[in-house]
């Protein structure tokens, strides 16, 4: 069975939310930390977003997108509030 993930990254001061959606939570997050020191040209990249702070699961990769795009046309308070109720310290999560 496959795995989907919504996630959300942030940069080390935790100004900057960036959320997509993967089939390899862990391998994402390598490309995203790469993207931060080797290109600025992503938005990722350009905010040094790499510190995973919340993530879904999904089996139906349709649920997991549409799952993505209703997060994204949220509020930053209503993201910070789906944060909190996931990681209310906002740790960052090691993904391995």
């Amino acid at each position: 069975m496959n795995s989907y993930y919504v996630y959300i990254l942030t940069n080390s001061t935790k100004k900057v939310l960036y959320l997509g959606v993967t089939n390899n939570l862990s391998r994402r997050i390598s490309e995203h930390y790469d993207d931060s020191k080797n290109s600025k040209k992503t938005f990722a990249g350009k905010y040094n977003c790499v510190y995973l702070i919340f993530y879904e699961k999904f089996t139906d990769i349709k649920e997991a997108i549409a799952r993505e795009k209703e997060i994204k046309k949220w509020r930053r308070e209503k993201k910070e509030n789906l944060i909190n109720g996931f990681n209310p310290n906002w740790d960052f999560i090691s993904v391995l």
